[in-house]
């Protein structure tokens, strides 16, 4: 990540097209790290160009928002095509695109939100299963802008109040991200186990 934080440094007066730009690739899978992105660009805004802090933060959420619908799109309009060819198909069967789009039907603002916090690769997962079910994508928006609204004001609010010092909030971003990953899944094993439980006090009455 050097190589990126010098790059974005030398090109300060640049960084919110940069930042989109880089955000952007991050929604193609490409191991960038959105937080990094945003929290580099606002220690720049600090040090170098406060005049540019609006401006960079608005490139910061725009490309980070576009980064999201990537997946989304990928998902609503080749999501069919892929999972037809023979070797995803046995990876993804018909029956089981169906249960996870009963899931989303019922869950999908929670998911979306909290998936929303959670690095790894995880969030591009979610977002392409919401476009391969057809999750709406106005309710797909208006989930994403607010999870997202949240984790990059904080974020940049952050990067901004450390200036030269941004790099100390790293550690501590990293155990947010793995507390709210924890979470997520325990959230998502209450969820399954409780259904199996009802299905099975049916089935015994």
């Amino acid at each position: 990540m050097d190589f990126i934080t010098d790059f974005l440094y030398q090109m300060a007066p640049y960084v919110h097209f940069i930042s989109f730009g880089i955000l952007i690739l991050s929604g193609l899978n490409i191991p960038i790290s959105e937080d990094f992105i945003i929290v580099v660009s606002a220690s720049i805004a600090a040090t170098i160009i406060p005049e540019n802090t609006i401006v960079i933060f608005i490139g910061c959420y725009a490309g980070a928002l576009v980064s999201d619908w990537i997946p989304y799109s990928i998902g609503k309009f080749l999501g069919p095509s892929i999972f037809k060819i023979p070797v995803f198909e046995k990876l993804l069967p018909q029956h089981k695109i169906f249960k996870i789009e009963e899931y989303f039907n019922k869950y999908h603002a929670k998911t979306l939100f909290f998936g929303r916090f959670i690095p790894f690769g995880v969030r591009n997962v979610l977002f392409f299963t919401a476009g391969l079910v057809k999750t709406r994508f106005v309710k797909f928006l208006i989930v994403d802008i607010a999870a997202l609204s949240c984790t990059s004001i904080i974020q940049f609010s952050l990067g901004y109040a450390l200036g030269e010092n941004y790099k100390n909030i790293f550690p501590y971003l990293d155990r947010y991200k793995m507390f709210i990953f924890i979470i997520f899944i325990v959230i998502i094993s209450v969820i399954v186990v409780r259904k199996k439980y009802i299905k099975r006090y049916y089935k015994n009455v």
